[in-house]
């Protein structure tokens, strides 16, 4: 009944009214229509490539036929899930991620806003943007290079760093074989490549901040630590937060690509994630329903994750995600 009253009191809305409503929206559209236009591409790409595959994920609870189609193929259940769950491997290969995320949360993530601040505090504006452009350079080339370019520096036929080891008098180490180092060189690997980029939001932030807050601590002796501690990081707090909960949603989410180019069959008790474990079991075998299963597995951890942060960053006080 009140549902019905709302619906007839907005139809018995007089007319001038609502033709002074949509003539507003429409003066808003007009008024904006170039920020609508350069939404819109990335709003296409959301559609095509995000949204609109979420529909193949159906093929989860199916024994997937290519020949057959969506439509066609037969409905399993949670068959392959069970599967997942059974896998002989499978807690190893969820340990191997985990302990990668793990690391990724406790040595990469703070590394951005390390360099943000570094760089923050530079006064020589042709040595700050120097340093910028170095540390950006390694985010444009793939995976493929930083691995050949690891692969000819650790190699022990000749690579710089066995040689130096060597010359100053030590046995050669076997970095790409030896399961001791994949982690480390897997989280330095990270580091080169993604911590000059990650400073972009950071020094955004950073440079939103009133100057005259850092005036008024000098004028109270506060020297340029004491100015970070008190002034920059409460500022830049709500993007670290932000930030930190968005990368928690990505858990399970390491990239095929990296690991991929680092497994071998020596390394392959510590190497192997989920990642890649979905294109070698999962891909190769053509088993798309099993490979699916993974992914929305995957998927369902990460948003459970993503919710459960942002709802502790909120009763923190913070703004969070949403």
């Amino acid at each position: 009944m009140q549902e019905a009253g709302v619906q007839q009191g907005k139809a018995a809305l007089p007319s001038p009214i609502r033709k002074q409503r949509s003539s507003e929206l429409s003066r808003r559209l007009k008024r904006n229509k170039w920020l609508y236009v350069m939404i819109f591409p990335g709003l296409l790409y959301f559609l095509i490539f995000k949204y609109a595959p979420m529909y193949g994920l159906v093929i989860s609870f199916q024994d997937f036929k290519p020949f057959k189609g969506i439509a066609g193929s037969e409905w399993v259940g949670f068959k392959h899930f069970e599967r997942l769950f059974n896998e002989p491997d499978f807690l190893q290969i969820l340990s191997n991620t985990l302990i990668l995320f793990g690391m990724n949360l406790l040595f990469f993530f703070p590394v951005p806003i390390i360099l943000a601040l570094l760089l923050n505090e530079v006064r020589i504006s042709a040595f700050k943007k120097t340093v910028q452009t170095l540390i950006y350079i390694p985010h444009f080339m793939s995976w493929v290079i930083i691995a050949s370019i690891s692969f000819v520096m650790l190699t022990e036929d000749g690579g710089i760093i066995n040689e130096l080891i060597a010359y100053l008098g030590f046995e050669k180490i076997n970095f790409l074989l030896n399961v001791e180092w994949f982690r480390p060189t897997y989280i330095i690997q990270v580091i080169w490549r993604e911590a000059g980029w990650g400073t972009i939001i950071y020094l955004a932030a950073i440079a939103s901040i009133d100057v005259e807050q850092y005036e008024a601590a000098r004028m109270d002796g506060a020297n340029r630590l004491r100015q970070i501690w008190n002034i920059t990081l409460p500022a830049i707090r709500s993007v670290i937060i932000v930030l930190l909960i968005l990368k928690i949603g990505d858990v399970l989410e390491l990239g095929f690509e990296h690991v991929y180019l680092l497994l071998n069959s020596m390394n392959r008790d510590v190497a192997e994630i989920i990642d890649t474990y979905v294109f070698t079991a999962g891909l190769r075998q053509g088993q798309f329903s099993y490979s699916a299963a993974i992914g929305f597995f995957k998927s369902f951890i990460g948003i459970v994750l993503v919710m459960a942060a942002n709802r502790l960053a909120r009763k923190m006080g913070e703004d969070g995600v949403y």
